[in-house]
């Protein structure tokens, strides 16, 4: 990796916060799933 690589670290935040946004939506929405999926994709807060 490249650490003075501003522009495609610009790019990885941007897919990190769609992500974020997303599950907050989902756990809003269903809480069961997103719980499900939080396990499937091994991610937890």
């Amino acid at each position: 990796t490249h650490k003075h690589d501003e522009h495609s670290r610009r790019g990885l935040l941007k897919l990190v916060g769609q992500r974020r946004r997303q599950l907050n939506y989902l756990a809003k929405k269903d809480p069961a799933s997103y719980r499900g999926l939080l396990e499937k994709l091994g991610l937890r807060r």
